[in-house]
């Protein structure tokens, strides 16, 4: 048991070393850490995790067990916070909204991002005519959104009622934003696009993401 435990600090340790390697010099990391690499160092550290409650840490082992999780979060929840998008020059990123997530897609020179709520959140106003905001020449360059100015385009706030947005503006139950990014995304992306197009909105997609708050 002392042998695993040790197994699983190292295990957590390289996660931390790896994350902070990529966040200082992601060129360098890409070269030296393949993409079946990180697949593999995934699955072992998710099966590590699975194991932690075995251990019988001390207090002060289990105050730097959760600051070095705390530290891996962060690191890794800014990199999934990037959206490689080729959106228009002059629109401002979007602010992602906590308890929830973006859905974003370009159409030619116009940028489409489709704020969501996970379950037991709801918007703080009515959007069920709004399922996509937008930013391009035709809105000036800013986002169409119903709070003034800036870049915020929902906020979710908790709820034990989800009436504020249409249906598919929510993630189901047990399946937030980041189980769908890590399990769904291809299937998010292509329905994501099949609802615009439902919308009217012309044009051959280009890129598209999805973003976690």
């Amino acid at each position: 048991m002392v042998l695993r435990c040790t197994w699983i600090w190292c295990s957590l340790f390289a996660a931390v070393t790896l994350c902070a390697a990529e966040n200082e010099s992601p060129v360098n990391s890409n070269q030296n850490c393949s993409s079946d690499v990180k697949s593999q160092f995934i699955e072992r550290v998710s099966s590590d995790l699975k194991r932690v409650a075995e251990c019988d840490w001390s207090p002060q082992q289990a105050a730097t067990l959760l600051l070095t999780l705390r530290n891996v979060t962060e690191l890794l929840n800014d990199r999934q916070k990037e959206c490689h998008i080729e959106k228009p020059p002059l629109c401002p990123t979007p602010e992602v909204p906590e308890n929830g997530g973006l859905g974003c897609v370009t159409v030619g020179k116009r940028y489409f991002c489709k704020p969501m709520c996970n379950h037991g959140f709801d918007f703080t106003f009515l959007r069920r005519s709004l399922l996509f905001n937008e930013c391009s020449e035709q809105t000036h360059n800013r986002w169409n959104t119903q709070y003034i100015g800036g870049n915020k385009l929902a906020v979710c706030q908790e709820s034990a009622l989800q009436i504020s947005g249409r249906t598919s503006a929510y993630f189901p139950e047990n399946q937030d934003c980041l189980m769908t990014k890590s399990q769904l995304k291809e299937a998010f992306i292509k329905g994501l696009i099949t609802e615009l197009q439902s919308l009217g909105i012309q044009g051959k997609p280009g890129t598209a993401c999805l973003i976690c708050g």
